[in-house]
């Protein structure tokens, strides 16, 4: 395991990330564009990973985008320094700031 995979692997403080981290941008990524940004702020000068979204292990019934409150929590793959990992987050609408973590994902042979 890579050493930015394996200090991703903790819970950690996040935002959403990006070239344009709004609450509007976010909406869009996740219901029409399925590709979402997560910024892992505990790293130097931040780590900015754009996700593949799994919609299946993600939840945003907690989330009121209208009224601007409540959570989404995402979930979805990518290859990071050439290790295929998962990001798991939960995001709060108010602060576009919460929580996340990279877990490895199981390679399995064809």
């Amino acid at each position: 395991m890579d050493e930015l995979t394996e200090r991703l692997s903790v819970e950690q403080r996040v935002e959403v990330g990006g070239p344009e981290p709004t609450l509007e941008e976010l909406h869009t990524r996740l219901t029409d564009i399925g590709t979402v940004f997560v910024k892992f702020t505990e790293t130097r000068g931040g780590t900015d990973l754009g996700i593949r979204l799994d919609r299946e292990a993600s939840d945003l019934s907690a989330a009121d985008f209208d009224a601007r409150t409540g959570t989404v929590h995402v979930e979805g793959t990518l290859t990071l320094n050439d290790d295929a990992v998962r990001c798991i987050a939960d995001i709060d609408l108010a602060t576009l700031q919460g929580t996340g973590r990279l877990a490895l994902v199981e390679m399995t042979d064809a």
